[in-house]
């Protein structure tokens, strides 16, 4: 456990998690480190484990995985969410929420969960207040600057980074099954923490208009499929476009005079 905890912090620094920002909530300065010469609040590491360790337990003594949803507004999480949700069985939200998903039951997308789980306090702030209103405990990633209330279990890590938000709900993901059995601890995960990250869709296809052979798919191999179908057609004697048309007439000459209103 010691040299699974010195590694997941190496991973941490790798990812920045421990860079928070110029302003600090007072309820997370028993989280901060140090401040440096630019005024940035070190977040400290230790505790940001110790707490995502904890976080693990709340999710693993949910019996019921569908009953824990994971939200993120914040774009840079909307992947790590629907990962996280497809290795733990959680329901993911991503993108906008919608008012009233905790407590309009008249709405079509009602939902009564046991466990809400946010990316960041600020933004997923409307999500956070219907969970108060519903009696819900709730999981947050807090930032220095995140207001904490009516968030019960507090990751502090910097939650504005997509490497940052991506490991963090990457090893949650990985306790949580290590923790249900489904995983051993001696084998450790398969999965890389690049499949949590946000990857931005202009920046793909900028890729792929740079280098479209690593974009072309094994499937089609357009040249000679197609080439031999119209060689197919051409050996069949199927009639070309060129070709005149089956009365004789040809399309391409001239049209005829209009007849003299006399000849009547």
């Amino acid at each position: 456990m010691a040299l699974t905890k010195e590694e997941d912090i190496q991973m941490m620094l790798v990812c920045k998690t421990h860079l928070g920002t110029r302003n600090i909530e007072f309820n997370m300065k028993r989280y901060v480190f140090r401040r440096t010469a630019d005024g940035i609040h070190i977040i400290h590491l230790g505790k940001s484990w110790e707490k995502a360790m904890v976080a693990a337990r709340a999710i693993v003594a949910i019996e019921n995985p569908a009953d824990i949803i994971v939200a993120s507004q914040r774009p840079y999480g909307s992947r790590a969410v629907l990962k996280f949700s497809q290795y733990t069985g959680a329901q993911a939200l991503a993108g906008r929420w919608m008012p009233g998903t905790l407590t309009n039951q008249i709405t079509s997308k009602y939902l009564e969960p046991r466990l809400l789980i946010v990316t960041d306090p600020r933004t997923d702030s409307q999500a956070i207040k219907e969970a108060a209103y519903a009696n819900i405990p709730v999981i947050a990633l807090a930032d220095t600057d995140s207001p904490l209330e009516h968030v019960d279990v507090a990751i502090p890590a910097n939650n504005k980074g997509k490497e940052s938000i991506a490991l963090l709900y990457w090893l949650l993901a990985r306790e949580v099954q290590y923790l249900r059995g489904t995983l051993n601890r001696a084998n450790g995960w398969e999965v890389m923490v690049d499949s949590f990250f946000w990857r931005d869709p202009e920046e793909l296809e900028r890729q792929e208009k740079e280098d479209p052979a690593a974009y072309q798919t094994q499937e089609w191999k357009q040249g000679d499929d197609w080439n031999a179908q119209q060689g197919d057609w051409a050996e069949g004697g199927a009639e070309t476009w060129d070709a005149p048309a089956a009365g004789g007439e040809d399309w391409g000459a001239a049209a005829a005079p209009a007849a003299d209103a006399n000849s009547w």
